[in-house]
């Protein structure tokens, strides 16, 4: 397999006023006339189904059937957490909000690597970008692939345990499998996508439909004056992949309000059918509250509620892993990230090295690495750089005036939005400072990083010798496999 380069104008790190750029912009690959196949570039093929299709995805996940355990511990009642529960969801959709602005003003993927990117320079965007790489998201991939594997074998172990060793090969079979589909397809990547979010609603659906006959029925909702909580954010992932949207201008924020009112409604509706069935105590107790509640209302059918589980987190693990490729890629063609990484599939249209980078970090994690630990020492990161991609879009107001905004939202919600994130932050020094510590210092590891990969034109031999040319260049590459 050969390969060829179409090289654009230098962006990212070697990006200057002389020539009227901003950090990040995107250099437009020239095309080669003498391919049969013109221009090798992502397609735009996410619609808005399939747009809705991703966040919804990536959104729900395995939480809402293991243990969706409200909003504020020790709040007093079920009334007033399923109250902070509606109120998280228009926090959420503030957040969705200002997401929306970002994504069809700057019109590339990669979501908040690309807005930190423009907003404060490549530096602050290499930090997040190293501390996602080496340990966020091959973590996060790890836990979600780990309940794929422990609830897709359930039904064949009942009622005994499902061994370690097993799950693990399952969890390895399911990240397999998920890798493969997004090398060979974007079209069948997305179409399985809405397949899997389809199944995720109905799954949904079998736990709203019957919590609320009972509670039409006159069934009351179960009291408790000890309920734990924890408030929790999502990141927007079609902003990761803007490049392959389909007009992003009405595409993205139309996605992004739908699925958020989906998501919403989701979560307020399947809290009331638990606490309409179950107790607080019960819903505290049970290590799966969906299969407690189906053993309560569907009998021998519970059998297949850890099915849907299953489904639910391949589908976040499929919609994750295609936005993840496309940060990556988007890192590499800014020249933070080695070029091969840049590279697209001349048949196939897909970032196939991007894709794959993850795969022999999730999988060397998920047998040697404490992955709830590594969660644990960098969960607060998340909060961080959420909120200064927020916070980047307030300072492009004043600094980018007369950039193109087709969604524009008022200030004081990215506003709100983003002193909640730094708020988080805050609480997770006041609460775990050892943890958190721990945390910074990793991801601060990305400075020294960034001079020695990025910055330094005279790298040391050692480092020549032993990488060669698979370090990022300092300018930006379209390299494509023909």
């Amino acid at each position: 397999m050969t390969r060829r380069s179409v090289n654009g104008e230098g962006t990212g790190v070697n990006n200057t006023p002389q020539n009227g750029g901003h950090p990040g912009d995107t250099p437009v690959p020239k095309e080669d006339p003498d391919s049969p196949h013109g221009k090798v570039e992502l397609k735009k093929k996410v619609t808005l189904l399939r747009g809705i299709s991703i966040i919804i995805g990536t959104i729900i996940g395995a939480g809402i059937f293991i243990s969706p355990k409200g909003i504020l511990k020790n709040s007093g009642s079920v009334g007033i957490s399923l109250v902070v529960w509606i109120a998280c969801g228009v926090l959420s959709l503030f957040g969705a909000l200002s997401y929306a602005e970002l994504g069809t003003s700057i019109k590339k993927s990669g979501g908040h690597y690309t807005y930190i990117l423009e907003a404060f320079g490549p530096q602050m965007a290499f930090i997040r970008l190293w501390a996602d790489i080496i340990a966020i998201r091959p973590a996060g991939l790890a836990v979600i692939s780990l309940a794929f594997g422990q609830y897709i074998l359930e039904p064949i172990f009942m009622p005994c345990g499902v061994p370690e060793i097993a799950i693990k090969l399952a969890t390895s079979i399911g990240i397999t499998s998920v890798m493969y589909l997004n090398s060979m397809s974007t079209s069948w990547t997305n179409r399985i996508q809405i397949l899997l979010t389809f199944c995720k609603l109905l799954a949904v659906a079998t736990i709203i439909v019957p919590g609320l006959y009972m509670l039409f029925k006159g069934d009351t909702l179960h009291e408790s004056d000890r309920y734990n909580a924890l408030l929790t954010c999502h990141e927007f992932y079609l902003n990761f992949v803007t490049e392959e949207v389909e007009n992003p201008e009405k595409t993205v924020p139309l996605a992004i309000c739908i699925s958020m009112a989906i998501v919403t409604s989701c979560y307020v509706l399947t809290n009331v059918a638990y606490y309409t069935v179950m107790s607080a105590e019960e819903l505290l107790a049970s290590q799966s509250v969906a299969v407690t509640f189906a053993e309560k209302t569907m009998g021998n059918f519970s059998v297949a509620v850890p099915v849907f589980v299953a489904l639910s987190c391949f589908g976040t693990m499929n919609g994750c892993l295609f936005a993840f490729s496309r940060m990556f890629y988007v890192a590499s063609r800014e020249g933070h990230l080695p070029e091969v990484l840049s590279m697209i599939h001349v048949r196939r249209h897909t970032p196939l090295a991007a894709v794959i980078i993850l795969y022999p970090m999730t999988v060397f994690q998920l047998f040697v690495g404490d992955i709830y630990s590594l969660l644990n020492f960098m969960s607060f990161l998340r909060w961080l750089f959420i909120g200064v991609a927020v916070l980047g879009l307030i300072y492009m107001r004043y600094t980018r005036p007369d950039m193109p905004r087709p969604f524009k939202v008022p200030l004081f919600i990215p506003a709100i939005f983003s002193l909640t994130c730094f708020f988080m932050v805050f609480l997770s020094l006041y609460s775990d400072p050892v943890n958190t510590g721990i945390g910074f210092a990793i991801s601060l590891t990305g400075i020294p990083a960034y001079y020695i990969f990025i910055v330094f034109d005279r790298r040391p031999k050692w480092l020549q010798k032993s990488l060669g040319n698979t370090l990022p260049t300092r300018r930006s590459h379209y390299m494509d496999f023909t």
